[in-house]
This record gives C-alpha cells, structure tokens and sequence, in this order.
C-alpha cells in the first residue's frame, strides 16, 4: 500500500485532483467529508459535540448548526480546541478503518486540506502539492464560490503560504492554467504512484 497525501491552498483546486485521482482507481480518503459525516445525527460524535457546546450548536432538526458553532469556535483558541478534541480523534479512526479496507497493492490518497499547517506530511510515504499562483486562486474564490475578495484573501491568508506547502510536497501538480491542463499531469502522478505501490507490495 502507498499512502499518499493530497494537499493545497484554498482555490487551488484539490477536490478536481481528488475526483480524477479516484476515477483512475485511487482510493481517496476525504478528511473533510469525514469530519461532517462523524457528527451526523444518532453518532456519538453529535452527541460529544452537544455536551461539550450545548444544545444551541443544533438546527431544529436536530443537525449540527455549523455557522452556531464556527462563531463559537473561531472567535475561541480554547473552544476551538475542544471541538478538535472530539472530532480529529474521530476523523483518524474512521480514516484508517478505510485505511485498512483498501487492500495492500493499493494507491490510498488522504485528501488533508491543513497537511502543512498541522505538520501531517510525516505520516505519509509521499505528498502531492496542487500548486496554484495567489492571484488564480483568488480570481477562482470569487468567481466560483461568490466570496468577495476580501474574504477570499481572509481564509487564503488563514493557511499555510505557498512556499510551507511546496516544501513538504514530493510531487507538485501545477493547476495555474485550465482546467484541460490538469488532468494530463494527475494521469501522469498517478502513473508513478502506482508504480511505487507495486515496487512496495513487490
């Protein structure tokens, strides 16, 4: 088995490289979407949430408020600490429970947004960096998720700099121009990691 992290800045267009890395036969462990999934109703998740922050972090329905408790949470070193607490143990377990059912020729990709900022890079046998130029990233916020520019540079400006994120990367995806651009050099990394994963499993 290869474990790979996937990793890049806010723009930079990771979920594209994580959807063609999977369509080529990568198995892509997405920490994002497991950190909604391990707070869902009925999980034991949820239920640490809500005796950690009270019942005012739920909708009506019964669902995780998620703006509630990001403007508790953001605006707290302490409290965001806690819901780390809950949460991050929660996320590694479900990801190597995935981990594990992939098999061990496999080519697993953990999709890490924070690889660099939390100093992830070590528990990987390579990282992929989408490498992306500050003024791409910033022109894609805004004209693909509708943030002013303002906030684009806020949340850009809340991660890792491009210069941490290149220097932990083993591979570099440059995705600065189209997107037709792209998908030759993803086929062309996941070509080498699938020849590392056979030199492994070999």
């Amino acid at each position: 088995m290869l474990k790979v992290g996937l990793t890049g800045g806010i723009g930079a267009g990771k979920s594209e490289v994580s959807r063609l890395l999977a369509s080529y036969g990568a198995v892509v462990v997405d920490s994002d979407r497991i950190a909604r999934e391990v707070v869902e109703p009925g999980t034991p998740g949820l239920a640490a949430v809500v005796a950690e922050f009270g019942p005012g972090v739920l909708t009506g329905e019964g669902t995780l408020d998620r703006p509630a408790l990001g403007a508790v949470v953001f605006a707290d070193k302490d409290r965001l600490a806690a819901l780390n607490a809950i949460v991050h143990p929660l996320v590694r377990a479900r990801s190597a429970e995935l981990e594990a059912a992939a098999g061990p020729d496999a080519v697993v990709v953990h999709d890490v947004p924070l690889l660099a900022e939390n100093g992830l890079a070590p528990l990987y046998d390579l990282v992929v960096v989408i490498d992306a130029s500050t003024g791409t990233r910033l022109e894609r916020l805004v004209r693909l998720r509708g943030m002013t520019p303002d906030e684009a540079r806020a949340r850009m400006a809340a991660q890792a700099t491009r210069e941490q994120r290149l220097a932990v990367a083993d591979l570099v995806i440059d995705n600065d121009g189209p997107l037709e651009a792209l998908e030759p050099q993803v086929r062309a990394v996941w070509e080498q990691l699938r020849e590392r994963a056979a030199m492994r499993s070999g």
